[in-house]
């Protein structure tokens, strides 16, 4: 082995509960990082899948203008050939149309204005997990027609139950009054408020039958295959259309963060300030190293003015420092680095459950237990910003031994 590596080895252990107590603000450091990164991605990962699996898919396709303006005259007008385009792009894990309209629902004592959306129940089933949230009564079956999916906060406001009648009155495509009844078939708890108390499921084919709309729909889902590659499958996707005929509205092809905006912004904003709050955690980290070899430069200050005497080059103990503080560096680090990736590990198969928090997470979907999600990048981002800082940290005190003059060293006590 290298001498002066050796003798910065030895260095590092002269001084074993300053060592021991730098090595451990490392490691936690880095357990810490690895974990609340981790927490992070999988609480992101979490409410983008909420998001796509209840509403709008990792992708749509829609008529221009559309997401700003939903009129039900604005329309894909040959969906059949779009989904047979969709068909041929690698990557692409299901897709489900889908049309919308608004109706007056009524029974015979109350009613109320809704959302009415139209799926198709063979197809929508492979894109999101609308099956999942009927509570009460079934979902759709295949042949089903004049059925509907409503929430239990809209069939309390209705006063309706399983196998009621609800009357809805609308607009149809052609601008003619849309009027028809449904009968209730099943009743869902999403956990999201306005979901439960303003939409409407209801089949496809007796959604375009009433509303006048032919074969036409409002937007195609899109279920992709792996979520950090919704990017290049948008381009793709956009791709195979662009020859696609829409009349005078051309199709656009959405992710999900162009249509939750709100969403993207929330975990950006909270990314931003975890971001804050683990640069001070390395700070401090960074001001142990410091003060433990700015500590042991002040100790060993008369040592290293004999080693000068005796020959040793400033260049040489300037080495001999910086090693000993990247070797501190590396063990706290791949210590902090082993047990953060155990600990995440455990937990990753447990999920944690926030008390008191279940009826806000309801509210937006999500489940009541959080899994943290770890990746090459929750593993090594925390790890390399702390052995970077630590290192810079380190600098100061071996430039100090750079400048030392000989005849001070000497003098030092």
């Amino acid at each position: 082995m290298n001498p002066v590596l050796t003798l910065a080895w030895r260095n590092i252990w002269r001084n074993r509960r300053r060592s021991f107590l730098t090595l451990s603000a490392i490691g936690f450091s880095c357990v810490l990082l690895i974990f609340m990164l981790s927490w992070q991605n999988g609480s992101y990962e979490t409410m983008i899948q909420a998001s796509v699996s209840t509403s709008t898919g990792h992708l749509q396709i829609q008529a221009e203008s559309y997401l700003d303006e939903p009129k039900i005259r604005t329309t894909l007008k040959d969906p059949q050939r779009i989904l047979d385009q969709l068909s041929q792009v690698a990557g692409l894990k299901s897709f489900a149309p889908r049309a919308e309209g608004f109706a007056l629902a009524s029974t015979d004592s109350r009613s109320y204005g809704i959302s009415v959306t139209a799926i198709d129940p063979v197809q929508e089933e492979t894109v999101t997990s609308i099956k999942n949230l009927v509570k009460r009564g079934e979902y759709f079956k295949e042949d089903s027609f004049n059925a509907a999916l409503i929430g239990a906060k809209l069939a309390r406001n209705l006063g309706v139950d399983i196998g009621d009648e609800i009357v809805l009155l609308g607009q149809g495509y052609d601008g003619s009054v849309a009027a028809g009844f449904v009968e209730v078939s099943g009743i869902m708890e999403s956990g999201n408020d306005e979901m439960d108390r303003t939409v409407a499921y209801v089949p496809l084919n007796w959604f375009q039958d009433t509303y006048s709309m032919g074969e036409r729909v409002h937007r195609i889902l899109i279920q992709g295959e792996e979520l950090n590659r919704i990017k290049e499958l948008q381009h793709q996707v956009r791709s195979v259309l662009k020859n696609v005929d829409n009349g005078n509205k051309r199709l656009v092809v959405l992710s999900w963060w162009e249509i939750v905006p709100g969403l993207l912004q929330m975990i950006q904003l909270d990314l931003f300030s975890g971001l804050i709050m683990y640069a001070l955690l390395v700070f401090v980290v960074a001001f142990s190293i410091l003060n433990t070899f700015l500590m042991a430069v002040f100790e060993r200050t008369h040592e290293f003015g004999i080693l000068l005497s005796l020959g040793t080059t400033h260049k040489r103990l300037t080495v001999l420092l910086f090693l000993e503080s990247l070797l501190l560096t590396l063990c706290g680090i791949l210590a902090g680095t082993a047990l953060g990736i155990v600990l995440t590990l455990y937990v990753e198969g447990i999920g944690i459950r926030i008390p008191e928090t279940e009826a806000i997470m309801r509210q937006f979907g999500l489940p009541d237990r959080i899994f943290p999600k770890l990746s090459f990048l929750t593993v090594t981002l925390g790890p390399l910003f702390v052995f970077i800082i630590t290192a810079l940290s380190a600098l100061y005190p071996a430039i100090r031994v750079r400048k030392l003059s000989l005849v001070q060293a000497l003098r030092a006590s």
